[in-house]
């Protein structure tokens, strides 16, 4: 499964890896499979997420796999109580229809490890088929959705693995796998990003290429203004609706530096664009990670608060217990923001999201109820260094655009930047480590039916298939 993910992309190996867990849980009692899948799942969130140790765990050497152990054990913990409800539909659930609660019980619990305050959606199946055969059907059904189908490809391979390869199991698996491909082959024909609208918008990212092990210090802090002020005025001969800056560009409180204010405002006017700076603000006593949108006049038209925090990077949960736990203090203790933050930008309506919030479909959802036509991410994965952090990430900007139908404008200090069209394809793309720009045209969105209903419905159908599955069976077991 590990392997179905950035650095290898062998996206088939979705299915096929969770078929091998799927196929460990049969004949197991709920108490082993829990164990069977927390170990399975800690060792593949191990692997996935190991890029979260490249730098951060220099800050607690020589404990620094404890960055990555830690949150895996926990993580893995959802795939634990996926195998007790697997376990449970193997035993009670008809045959041949047991396969399908496997699947609803994975997805369902992938659901929860990626929602919330707490939640962490990397290593999310849906994300390794962003560019594969199955990618439409992420339109109708969102991520989640798209789990469930490499799921169920996996767990009638693992029955028929289990059952031998018989006749009668082969007429069923290959029925299920007809049923598959129709629906995708529907979901392709229906696909509103199928033709994608001539895209007549241009837009910049800007990649400055500031490593971090250098942002935080004074030089840095000279050399990111001249290198991202020099970025800009390249990118205004294309005449660019806006600039997007990455995240934290400038790694200062913004609005306490009139100076600083007043040269971006004079760029902004010279370059005659709309300028998105990635910074920070102190606003009633608090910090906040945010972005401040110069408009081309010069004006400050609005400030863009990050809402969702990174746990014990940006926040420290629990502050009254933890805070006294040795190396709280590492952690930064920015507020919340309370808004989507859509703003009209050159005659579209854009939504911003700052770095881990683009892993959260629902904030992207929540910027199209309030109009956006364009998601922008600023993103600093210079964190991560050249591991497969920031692909992964640049690759799950990828299901944003899929999902919701919206060209998505993503711009990373160190890279990926680019641009991505509704069908999930860059269609401008920066290789890492090297200063550039990421420069195109942008259309209108091709709205999808999942950006209309989002989340909920998918997860209640899933509910509703894994109880209609079970609670018959186990009602009527023999006490």
């Amino acid at each position: 499964m590990a392997l179905a993910f950035p650095k290898a992309n062998v996206s088939i190996l979705a299915p096929i890896g969770a078929a091998g867990l799927f196929w460990a849980w049969y004949g197991l009692t709920p108490w082993r499979a829990f164990w069977v899948g927390w170990f399975a799942g800690t060792l593949f969130m191990c692997i996935t997420c190991s890029w979260i140790a490249e730098t951060a765990g220099h800050f607690v050497a020589p404990f620094g796999f404890l960055i990555v152990l830690l949150p895996s054990a926990a993580e893995g913990l959802a795939t634990g109580v996926a195998g007790v409800l697997a376990a449970m539909v193997l035993r009670y659930a008809p045959r041949t229809l047991a396969p399908l609660g496997v699947a609803a019980a994975f997805t369902l619990c992938e659901w929860l490890r990626s929602v919330g305050p707490l939640g962490a959606p990397f290593s999310d199946l849906s994300y390794t088929q962003v560019t594969s055969p199955l990618a439409p059907l992420a339109a109708f059904i969102g991520p989640f959705g798209l789990t469930f189908m490499i799921c169920v490809l996996a767990a009638y391979l693992a029955f028929a693995i289990r059952a031998g390869w018989k006749r009668r199991t082969l007429r069923v698996v290959l029925t299920v796998y007809s049923v598959i491909a129709v629906l995708t082959a529907a979901a392709w024909l229906l696909w509103p990003a199928r033709q994608v609208a001539t895209p007549t918008y241009p837009v910049v990212a800007a990649q400055g290429n500031i490593s971090q092990d250098i942002k935080w210090t004074q030089g840095a802090f000279d050399l990111s203004l001249d290198r991202y002020e020099s970025l800009t005025e390249e990118a205004a001969s294309y005449e660019p609706a806006f600039v997007l800056w990455p995240e934290t560009v400038v790694p200062a409180d913004l609005n306490t530096l009139p100076w600083l204010l007043h040269r971006l405002e004079h760029l902004a006017v010279s370059t005659r664009t709309e300028l998105i700076v990635g910074s920070k603000q102190l606003r009633g006593g608090a910090e906040y990670n945010a972005l401040y949108f110069f408009r081309p006049d010069g004006t400050l038209d609005a400030v863009y608060r990050k809402r969702l925090l990174l746990p014990f990077a940006e926040y420290l949960p629990a502050q009254g217990v933890l805070g006294h736990v040795p190396g709280a203090d590492l952690v930064s203790r920015f507020g919340h923001g309370d808004t989507s933050g859509v703003v009209d930008v050159g005659g579209a309506r854009v939504a911003p999201l700052i770095c881990w919030e683009s892993a959260f479909t629902d904030l992207a959802l929540e910027g199209i109820r309030d109009g956006a036509q364009v998601l922008i991410i600023a993103t600093d994965d210079a964190w991560f260094g050249t591991t497969a952090g920031p692909y992964e990430h640049a690759q799950i900007a990828q299901m944003r655009a899929l999902e919701t139908g919206l060209w998505v404008v993503r711009a990373g200090a160190t890279g990926v930047s680019g641009i991505i069209a509704p069908n999930g394809r860059y269609t401008v793309e920066t290789p890492l480590d090297v200063m550039t720009i990421a420069h195109g045209d942008i259309g209108p969105p091709q709205l999808t039916l999942y950006a209309t209903i989002g989340s909920l419905p998918i997860v209640l159908a899933l509910l509703l298939l894994y109880a209609a599955l079970i609670a018959k069976p186990l009602l009527l077991a023999p006490r």
